[in-house]
């Protein structure tokens, strides 16, 4: 896989050729977040420490996973995972919460909380592409 990223194509092309099984490993790892909440290990585990540990570590992964990969568009697959990683939330928040809590809970509660998921989700894998993008600076490979 060519790891030249090519700002100077159309989104739509650039989409297109992301790696998709990249964009899915960094949307599953992101998914233990949700899933320590919805099984109460956050709770059990501490919060607000719990979370922030988690974040940083995913984004720590996110970041390595994209900086030393060779795949082509190193800023534009971490943002597609988080937006990934919003929807899937989003289904895995719809699904669990009614059978463990009794009723609907989280974004889908909230429609209003939807967006601003979508957007802070991509603006978190806007960060980790641009960190990503550092990485392979500082090994001398194609950023």
């Amino acid at each position: 896989m060519n790891s030249r990223p090519s700002p100077g194509l159309p989104l739509s092309v650039r989409l297109r050729r992301l790696h998709r099984p990249t964009v899915a490993l960094l949307t599953v790892v992101a998914l233990v977040r949700p899933v320590f909440s919805v099984t109460g290990a956050t709770d059990a585990l501490g919060r607000p420490l719990t979370p922030l540990l988690l974040t940083l570590l995913i984004s720590l992964f996110w970041i390595l996973a994209v900086g030393l990969s060779r795949v082509r568009e190193p800023l534009l697959t971490p943002v597609a995972a988080g937006v990934a990683y919003a929807v899937a939330a989003l289904v895995l928040s719809g699904v669990l919460s009614p059978v463990l809590a009794g009723e609907l809970r989280g974004p889908l509660a909230r429609p209003q909380a939807i967006l601003p998921m979508l957007l802070v989700s991509g603006v978190w894998g806007a960060v980790c592409g641009v960190c990503a993008l550092g990485v392979r600076r500082l090994r001398g490979g194609a950023g």
